[in-house]
């Protein structure tokens, strides 16, 4: 069993890199890989862990991209990080992110909440500030009362798309895939289902728009994950087959800010990811790195 999609507290889960590899290990897992929104802070300390519980380990990221004016999530595993196409990439993305939070703080706090920088930069975890650390804040703030999602929907959502941070923020598709190539990572779609992803188009729509992110380079997407229906994972597993895709799968485990996500398992116990993805997955890294 294996999980190559996770998030930790370095964005918006609530486990720690370590901890989500001592649970690894607990629940017997071959392997899992962080895939911490937008950053890498978390890999080391998830890689040394995994060492220590003798459980595999690929590090990763998910990354928020822009196609075809709406936003797309697409989950990078195995780069290096030591590439100067990766540096390259990494340092452009981390300014993009941070750059625009001082104005996000200004909304929100124009907007009746009591925030403000001095107040986030407590609950900044990794690279710097930036919209996790103002989410993280809204969880324990008491005039913003919700549960995560509701926060991000009611809140945070709303103020990106009022500011119009999303198109500044997010690389474009195309380049962030044929980067994250040069820097050899194998790249997959995550959640093509869902609203970051392509929930408002029909079945030829969506399988135009993964065919076309494969043909700029995307290496695969999620055959597997907690909430797909029985038509969405047919839907995958056809687009796989069809186009020779990389299949990946992972529960999008995020601890306690999303409960009903277990890691490995998924939700009641609905998954269980073959091994043989992630030996896949690390041979086609090889692969791309030689």
């Amino acid at each position: 069993m294996i999980d190559l999609h996770v998030h930790s507290t370095m964005s918006d889960g609530t486990y720690a890199p370590a901890e989500i590899a001592k649970l690894a290990s607990q629940k017997g897992m071959f392997a899992f890989a962080l895939t911490d929104h937008d950053t890498i802070f978390g890999n080391t300390a998830a890689k040394i862990a995994s060492k220590a519980y003798k459980i595999n380990f690929i590090n990763g990221m998910e990354m928020s991209l822009n196609y075809d004016n709406h936003q797309i999530h697409v989950v990078a595993l195995g780069f290096d990080q030591n590439s100067e196409a990766f540096k390259n990439f990494y340092k452009e993305l981390r300014y993009k992110k941070e750059s625009s939070i001082a104005n996000v703080i200004d909304y929100l706090h124009k907007q009746g909440l009591d925030i403000s920088i001095e107040k986030v930069q407590p609950y900044v975890s990794g690279d710097g500030m930036d919209k996790y650390a103002i989410l993280r804040y809204l969880v324990t703030n008491q005039s913003a009362v919700g549960d995560i999602q509701y926060l991000w929907d009611k809140y945070i959502d709303p103020a990106f798309r009022k500011l119009k941070l999303g198109i500044v923020e997010n690389p474009k598709a195309e380049d962030a895939i044929a980067q994250m190539k040069m820097a050899g990572a194998v790249t997959s779609l995550a959640h093509f289902h869902k609203k970051i992803g392509f929930i408002n188009n029909n079945r030829a729509e969506q399988e135009y728009h993964i065919k076309y992110l494969h043909e700029m380079g995307l290496d695969g997407m999620e055959a597997y994950y907690p909430n797909y229906t029985d038509d969405d994972r047919a839907f995958a597993h056809y687009m796989i087959e069809k186009y020779n895709l990389l299949p990946t799968g992972g529960t999008d485990f995020h601890g306690a800010n999303r409960p009903s996500v277990e890691l490995g398992t998924g939700t009641n116990n609905n998954m269980n990811v073959p091994d043989e993805f992630y030996i896949n997955i690390c041979q086609k890294i090889e692969e791309r790195r030689k």
